[in-house]
């Protein structure tokens, strides 16, 4: 081991799912920033296919920047094959983990079951599960949950803080301080770094001093529209779809984007503006997660909770009264039965999985509908098939002609722009060494390229396995 601290980059490099880094400490410590599923395919063939490029038993401790499954969603395969230190998040985030990694597994499970049906009936050996449901409730039982702020000395040598990242319930700047014979190195890595004025969450907090910086590049290329705008065009995209006589589905996250959603479509309410228009929530996982953020709302951003009567300020679903909540399959095949004035927010945001593609079965060949996309698609997922303009799509093994009108809503992405990505990179001093990690290679290029130029920034833009020193 050299007598420096190294980070290898093991998912999320070059690419926005996957979020995996290294780091080894000078006195042979070896810690996890994230362990993040890969998005789109298969999700059976996508797990039964992961490989850590490492020994998940020599890990001493998981930091976790926040409960997204493409930052989080591997813990319990990573347990399974030898992990079992602890893992250090904040306690919004253990929370929401519960609901997210039960939910994971189900999926996981179910089609696995499903996949073993076909073997069977092929006279092939059945695939054995790559993790169980007693994997994830190890992890849950190995979760450190700590406050914005505090400071946590995970072994000699190597102090925690967690900030805040401003981009969903629980989500997390990290902040390392690493000490080795009277020296002294600052790790930061963003996490996913939510945007300024974002609706429930705090600003992006500013830690001051960073020797090397990972930061997130979803959008490195491109800029939002302000929420103004956005919300006037909703408005717009929704007296179209009522003057067509169609319905609205909408792909949502079910942590972050989803609650932002209800508040918005709120605020409509009260303003007058979604007069006869029935709102569906058809996701078991995000009205669970909803709930959590009731329990958190007082930690939430001020301005936006002042918005809400005392009554609402214990209940987002209370603060929309049209809206109803679908929680068993008997209710989500009822929405079916609902000719037009539907607006139905359904998981999975990518439109990997979850009830939204069965909504598309039933409306998205028919012209009069409308699918809204609400945040990044990555690549590989059909939601990026649609936004990227596919006019013919495969489901449940059929072919599908696409007529609905597809738009994309940027105001409510849970990701920092362009400009403020290098306005929140720029304020550190002295400057530090960036690399950027969760992005897009084109996002990157231009990103990087703005950084060096106008901040005179030292920045990388490593490869899968590439290995840096702190």
């Amino acid at each position: 081991m050299p007598n420096t601290a190294t980070i290898t980059f093991h998912g999320a490099a070059r690419e926005v799912t996957g979020s995996c880094h290294l780091l080894e400490t000078a006195d042979g410590r070896h810690l996890l920033l994230d362990c993040g599923m890969h998005q789109g395919g298969d999700a059976v063939d996508r797990i039964q296919d992961e490989k850590f490029p490492f020994d998940p038993a020599a890990i001493d401790a998981v930091v976790l920047s926040h409960a997204h499954l493409d930052h989080s969603g591997l813990l319990p395969l990573l347990v399974r094959r030898g992990f079992s230190g602890p893992i250090h998040c904040t306690r919004a985030t253990a929370d929401l983990l519960d609901i997210m990694l039960h939910d994971s597994a189900g999926l996981y499970l179910r089609d696995l079951e499903k996949e073993n049906l076909r073997r069977a009936r092929r006279g092939r050996k059945p695939v054995e599960p790559a993790y169980e449901r007693r994997d994830v409730e190890r992890v849950l039982r190995a979760c450190s949950g700590q406050a914005y702020g505090d400071t946590v000395e995970l072994f000699p040598g190597c102090r925690l803080r967690f900030h805040d990242a401003g981009h969903i319930l629980g989500s997390a700047i990290v902040e390392l301080r690493l000490s080795s014979d009277g020296d002294e190195r600052t790790l930061v890595f963003s996490g996913d770094l939510g945007r300024k004025g974002s609706v429930l969450m705090n600003d992006p907090a500013r830690p001051e001093r960073a020797d090397l910086l990972l930061l997130e590049s979803t959008y490195g290329d491109r800029e939002h529209r302000g929420e103004a705008d956005t919300l006037q065009e909703l408005g717009d995209i929704l007296r179209r779809t009522w003057r067509r006589g169609g319905n609205v589905m909408i792909p949502a996250f079910a942590v972050g984007r989803t609650q932002e959603l209800l508040f918005h479509l709120g605020a409509l309410y009260h303003s007058g503006e979604l007069d006869g228009w029935q709102v569906f929530l058809d996701s078991p996982m995000a009205i669970a997660v909803t709930r959590v953020y009731d329990r958190w709302l007082q930690a939430l951003d001020d301005a936006d909770i002042k918005q809400l009567s005392d009554v609402h300020r214990t209940s987002l679903a209370k603060f929309l009264p049209t809206l109803k909540l679908a929680e068993d399959t008997e209710e989500s095949m009822a929405i079916n039965r609902i000719k037009s004035g539907a607006i139905i927010i359904a998981g999975s945001g990518m439109c990997t999985g979850g009830r939204i593609r069965h909504h598309f079965k039933q409306r998205i060949w028919d012209s009069r509908n409308t699918i809204i996309f609400a945040g990044f698609q990555a690549r590989g997922t059909l939601g990026r098939l649609l936004v990227d303009g596919a006019r013919e799509i495969r489901m449940f093994g059929e072919p599908y002609v696409v007529k609905a009108e597809i738009e994309t809503l940027g105001c409510f992405s849970a990701h920092a722009g362009q400009g403020e990505l290098i306005d929140w990179a720029a304020h550190f001093q002295p400057p530090p060494r960036i690399a950027l990690v969760h992005g897009e290679e084109e996002a990157q290029e231009v990103l990087a390229g703005r950084l060096r130029q106008e901040h005179g920034l030292s920045v990388t833009i490593p490869d899968k396995g590439d290995r840096i020193e702190v």
